[in-house]
């Protein structure tokens, strides 16, 4: 015991230290480790929680496919940035979008697993007691369910009151007992859920109320749908949003700056005000370890590397550039947080990141963690001369970096009608 103990604090503390993935810290403490499998269902882990869901889903139905090909076939990375001010609270909330169409999770789930030629059947009940029914008639049908349940009301993330309804990532749930089901979040040992937590949790934000997709596993059509997703990822990231697409990580850099602008960071975070709040959530979303997979640079260039081989297309290069670009989105994540005087809360941040991980058996680590972040993150932070021009210089680089990016995937993939060209 005290040999695993000691384990998972090694983990636990490179995970601080990296902004890792769970995942990706374990191999790199332990090394690599077979899957534990629960009542038939693998627990493969994922980086991605869309992506994930999909992959795990058609791994476990017999038809191996990798992560990083599903996101891709779902359209690859996106962008997005969005300061949300809320007067009655005096808080001001960051939202990040990495992925293509993270705004639309109902949208994107359809999009890449119609484009894989997976067949699918999606339920948006009104009624949680009839949601519930039908989870339980597909579960006992054998077929593995995608839900998109609220992050506040699901309780193993022990968020705070504040964020009930603030939305959360896809989920599988594989399996059900007496009173509970059990999901797959990326976690690499069983995670049990009450079912009435399941149940408020899937019925509480209203534009996806209790969303289910029953997915049959069948063999992906990779080739067109990879050729597809790539497509799309190249089209929506050249648009002119500042808010959904590339721009914003140019309106974003300015923005950190402008302390006339409405929106401007030196005027939204006077004195420190927020601040605290705004910059762990920064390092949350852009770091692998945060609960939605990071900045996704890192898994697109594993993706962009298979893509180039399956499809026979010169993506190599562009793959290393992305996996670059992930080290520029780390640099931002560390401006943004710094570890040495911001340990404890990405200690903390960690644990409850690497509880969920671990499954049931880390509720109680995951719950005495979260107690003590809310309390330190509601802590002014003021900054330093020079904290927002750093920012503002980071995210310009990057936006100038994947606007090149981009561009070169454009030029890399062949006309439309046409498939994959020998490199």
């Amino acid at each position: 015991m005290t040999g695993k103990k000691q384990l998972k604090a090694r983990i636990r503390a490179r995970m601080a230290k990296t902004g890792e993935s769970y995942t990706t810290a374990r191999t790199h403490v332990a090394g690599a480790t077979g899957p534990e499998t629960d009542h038939g269902w693998t627990l493969h882990g994922g980086r991605h929680s869309a992506s994930a869901a999909v992959a795990g889903i058609l791994r476990n139905g017999g038809f191996p496919v990798s992560e990083p090909l599903v996101y891709v076939a779902g359209g690859g990375i996106g962008a997005g940035y969005i300061l949300w001010e809320f007067k009655r609270d005096d808080a001001a909330t960051l939202v990040l979008g990495f992925r293509n169409r993270w705004q639309y999770p109902l949208k994107w789930m359809d999009t890449t697993l119609t484009r894989l030629g997976v067949p699918f059947d999606v339920h948006l009940t009104g009624g949680a007691k009839g949601a519930s029914a039908r989870l339980s008639a597909e579960l006992a049908a054998g077929r593995a369910c995608v839900v998109l349940p609220d992050r506040f009301h699901i309780g193993y993330w022990h968020l705070p009151a504040h964020l009930d309804g603030h939305g959360g990532h896809p989920v599988v749930v594989y399996r059900e007992d007496e009173g509970g089901v059990y999901v797959d979040d990326r976690n690499l040992a069983p995670l049990r859920v009450e079912r009435e937590r399941l149940d408020a949790a899937r019925a509480r934000v209203g534009s996806y109320r209790n969303m289910l997709h029953a997915i049959t596993p069948a063999k992906p059509d990779l080739e067109e749908a990879v050729l597809a997703g790539l497509r799309d990822c190249a089209e929506h990231l050249s648009g002119s949003s500042d808010s959904f697409s590339l721009p914003a990580w140019r309106k974003w850099s300015r923005t950190v700056v402008d302390g006339s602008a409405a929106k401007g960071w030196p005027k939204v975070f006077a004195g420190g005000r927020g601040l605290a709040g705004a910059m762990l959530s920064a390092w949350e979303a852009v770091e692998p370890v945060g609960s939605d997979g990071g900045n996704h640079r890192d898994l697109f260039a594993d993706g962009l590397a298979e893509a180039g081989d399956l499809l026979g297309l010169p993506l190599h290069d562009l793959a290393a550039e992305f996996r670059r670009i992930h080290g520029l989105w780390h640099d931002f994540a560390e401006t943004a947080l710094p570890e040495a005087e911001n340990r404890r809360v990405r200690e903390l941040l960690v644990a409850i990141r690497a509880a969920v991980a671990e499954g049931s058996s880390g509720t109680a680590d995951a719950e005495a963690a979260a107690r003590e972040l809310w309390a330190l993150k509601a802590e002014a932070i003021p900054p330093s001369p020079g904290f927002f021009p750093a920012l503002s210089e980071r995210l310009a680089t990057i936006h100038h970096a994947e606007t090149a990016a981009v561009a070169a995937l454009r030029e890399a993939l062949p006309p439309v009608g046409q498939p994959g060209r020998p490199v």
